[in-house]
């Protein structure tokens, strides 16, 4: 029998690990080879959510464009960032789930939309997001 435990999402979010920029050897989705790119980290994409205003979003292009030029990069991973933003908002609901107030979790409603890919994943399901949105007027 494996005694393999699944981490938390929080375990997840808090992996140390270290941004790298290296250089892409081949095409992958609309990156291209020979660019400069950014694999960010959770933690690095946490931090960039939870300094977008409130009232206020930013979508994943936005993101990945100022990560990249604050790392010196010319692109920042599409798949990886895409992945830290789930772990971002499923830790912050396990957080709040814990009883943090919503005010003191990473706001992510603030770039993931109802109607996207990463909603849809969500394992919570979409009512805080929802919620959260028209509280803040973000259509």
């Amino acid at each position: 029998m494996c005694a393999y435990k699944t981490k938390t999402w929080t375990e997840k979010l808090n992996i140390d690990r270290k941004p790298v920029v290296e250089k892409v050897n081949k095409d992958f989705a609309g990156v291209k080879a020979g660019q400069m790119m950014l694999i960010p980290t959770a933690k690095i994409v946490d931090a960039y959510i939870r300094h977008i205003p409130k009232g206020k979003q930013a979508d994943l292009n936005t993101i990945r464009k100022d990560l990249a030029a604050e790392y010196h990069a010319e692109i920042t991973c599409p798949l990886t960032t895409g992945i830290f933003l789930r772990i971002a908002a499923e830790a912050a609901y396990e957080e709040f789930e814990k009883g943090k107030p919503v005010d003191k979790i990473t706001p992510f409603w603030r770039v993931i939309d109802e109607q996207s890919n990463t909603a849809k994943k969500l394992s919570f399901g979409t009512k805080l997001l929802k919620e959260q949105r028209n509280k803040e007027g973000i259509v």
